[in-house]
């Protein structure tokens, strides 16, 4: 009788929980489209910015060029130290478990000490300056660990009994890997991209140290810009441009939200084809 008590006050305290981060989520996301939408003017989209539009038409561009070469930068280096850590590095290992320490430590970084050291080391010391190579160098050092440690809980996940299955039929281990192992945790990995997406997305105390703040699209890698984030904290902290902040928050959350969909849609792609062989 006590355990059918104790089980229905923490069932019913799981819900609450629940429940909670759902209308809090809820909350934001209606209070943003709601401050925000009626603020979407055609001039807000505009190709140059300047002080009388606003536009987050760079800032945009800016967002997205950053993401794609920050994930380009992180997601194989990620995903191939994940490989080793599962598949080649002895249980147990000294080695493994410093790696492991190394990569919770830096998970728990806050990023403006990212953006310090991005600021000294890739702006500074390798002479690249303000720029976009500098702000996605320092970018790919935040999500690598949270790629590496997702892409490694998704490769330890595959059954063992898949590598015995292609070891059976004369498979390597390389081959093993690349056609079996890898393909199977797909869907994990894909989380792990999606989780380093939103703070790469998101993220502006690191930017504003390594890329700058131009209201410019980038023509190259090597010219300062700014992204979506640093937009609205530029703009928010002139205090004249408040409805067009909350315009670009709805701007923000929208490409988000694309790109997660997008990225499910390419995990349930894979995973679909993996299935059909």
């Amino acid at each position: 009788m006590k355990k059918d008590v104790k089980s229905s006050i923490m069932h019913g305290a799981v819900l609450a929980a629940a429940a909670i981060t759902l209308l809090a989520l809820l909350f934001i996301i209606v209070y943003i489209l709601i401050k925000g939408i009626p603020h979407l003017t055609p001039e807000l989209f505009a190709w140059k910015y300047n002080s009388e539009n606003v536009s987050l038409t760079p800032a945009l561009i800016n967002t997205l060029s950053m993401t794609a070469l920050a994930l380009l930068l992180a997601v194989p280096i990620g995903i191939f130290s994940a490989i080793y850590l599962a598949e080649y590095a002895k249980s147990g290992s000294k080695i493994v478990g410093l790696i492991r320490i190394t990569a919770e430590t830096l998970s728990g970084i806050p990023s403006i000490v990212y953006g310090l050291f991005g600021a000294l080391f890739f702006v500074k010391y390798m002479g690249m300056g303000l720029s976009m190579i500098s702000g996605a160098l320092t970018l790919s050092i935040m999500i690598l660990p949270t790629i590496m440690c997702s892409s490694e809980e998704a490769l330890l996940a595959v059954p063992n009994s898949y590598r015995e299955g292609s070891f059976g039929i004369g498979a390597g281990k390389l081959r093993t890997i690349f056609r079996i192992v890898l393909p199977s945790a797909v869907p994990g990995i894909i989380a792990g991209v999606i989780l380093g997406i939103g703070r790469v997305v998101g993220e502006s105390a690191a930017l504003i140290f390594t890329a700058g703040t131009v209201a410019e699209v980038a023509d190259s890698i090597l010219d300062s810009s700014r992204t979506l984030s640093v937009h609205m904290y530029s703009i928010s902290g002139e205090g004249l441009y408040i409805d067009q902040t909350y315009a670009t928050a709805v701007v923000l959350l929208v490409v988000v939200m694309g790109i997660n969909a997008l990225s499910g849609f390419i995990a349930r792609k894979l995973g679909g084809n993996k299935k059909d062989e």
